[in-house]
């Protein structure tokens, strides 16, 4: 048999960062992977939860739920975003979804036609980017200073298109690491109101803090009903539950229950519940403040090594949270040539050009996660990924 595939999925490419992850080789550190760390996990209080869920609400867990999401949940959540962030408003509603990549894609599926314009950060999460390709929208790239998006090319860009979204992550920016000032996302929503374009914020770093200052979010200024804001339990509570969640206009989220409906019909009942326990009946906060601090020592031990090992002229982000940060090779140097060298030597990052918002153009760049490997892992990886960065810079 012959497969005649449809066009919006014979031309996806797989993502780079799954690919590499398929290497079970115990030889390769992985500083490719965006994994929370395991240790973040509240394993013995979910195990507690879970067993009270098997024991008296069973009946409920493992049923149908309603699409929107546990009603328990999206309370609870709602509450957390007005008092602690001051996000949503009396016209805004809020759905739980399938992780924050459902998110994008079900604002993708409501917002954007075939041939629709659409402005991205770039580079720009791979996952976000293969969910606008496989709607046939037109990207356009505007790339990411260190204090985030070049606001003269976003406003000629909206200028010179009829833009129907634009997609950024503001807060610890994936793949970069870096952090888009309040000045800039202030400019950025003005610019998308004055042209009335969409802004889809996603958010599933923006708990991370370890340094500096907490900037508010996009979705804290909308006045406009404009921004569809996504967050995500995955690198707070556990990848693997995936549950994430969209605080949108009310009529923006009713048309997005409908595109869900026609995908999963709803989001994992036991897994919400799961989390609505825990929210209720531990020290959230607590956790996540534990989290910071994990990854706050994580991250310091990365930096140390990079600034023990690495060559002076290859350049990195210094994160202020998140999972990430991101290295460029020196003008002329062979990145995927390095990539391919790393791996040999037994260390495993990410080619830049997997986060390009235009296919095919080039790269200096690659990433690095510090969440995901062990303490001893981040530095032994790290240390020899310096040692062949000098050793192929100098061929």
């Amino acid at each position: 048999m012959i497969y005649s595939f449809a066009d919006r999925i014979n031309n996806l490419k797989p993502s780079a960062i799954r690919e590499i992850l398929k290497n079970n080789d115990p030889n390769v550190i992985p500083l490719a992977a965006g994994n929370p760390a395991v240790e973040s996990f509240p394993i013995a209080e979910m195990r507690e939860i879970a067993c009270r869920i098997f024991d008296e609400e069973a009946g409920v867990a493992f049923q149908y739920g309603i699409t929107e999401g546990y009603p328990k949940l999206r309370e609870l959540l709602k509450k957390r975003l007005r008092e602690k962030f001051s996000m949503g408003t009396e016209n805004d509603d809020l759905m739980v979804v399938s992780g924050g990549q459902q998110a994008i894609d079900l604002a993708t599926k409501v917002f954007c036609n075939e041939g629709d314009v659409m402005v991205s950060e770039s580079p720009a999460f791979i996952g976000a980017l293969n969910t606008f390709r496989s709607y046939g929208v037109r990207l356009k790239g505007v790339e990411v200073l260190d204090d985030g998006m070049d606001l003269a090319a976003l406003e000629k860009t909206l200028c010179e298109n009829d833009v129907k979204m634009l997609y950024t992550i503001p807060s610890f920016q994936n793949p970069l690491g870096t952090c888009t000032s309040l000045e800039k996302r202030k400019a950025i929503y003005s610019l998308c109101a004055r042209h009335q374009v969409m802004i889809l914020e996603d958010n599933p770093y923006g708990e991370l803090r370890f340094d500096g200052e907490d900037i508010p979010t996009l979705k804290s200024m909308d006045t406009e009903g404009i921004v569809v804001y996504c967050g995500s339990m995955s690198k707070v509570m556990s990848a693997g539950i995936r549950i994430g969640f969209v605080l949108a206009p009310a009529p923006v989220i009713a048309k997005m229950t409908v595109g869900k409906q026609a995908s999963d019909v709803h989001t994992n009942q036991f897994f919400q519940m799961l989390i609505a326990h825990y929210m209720e009946e531990y020290d959230f906060d607590g956790h996540i403040e534990a989290i910071r601090q994990l990854y706050k020592h994580k991250s310091g031990l990365m930096l140390g090594a990079i600034r023990e090992t690495f060559p002076k002229e290859v350049r990195y982000t210094v994160p202020q949270g998140g999972l990430f940060l991101w290295c460029t090779l020196p003008d002329g140097a062979d990145m995927l040539g390095f990539v391919q060298y790393a791996k040999q030597k037994g260390v495993s990052v990410v080619p830049g050009i997997a986060f390009n918002v235009e296919e095919g153009t080039p790269s200096q760049c690659f990433r690095l996660n510090y969440s995901t490997p062990s303490d001893d892992k981040v530095v032994e990886g790290t240390r020899k990924l310096g040692a062949a960065l000098h050793e192929f810079l100098a061929k």
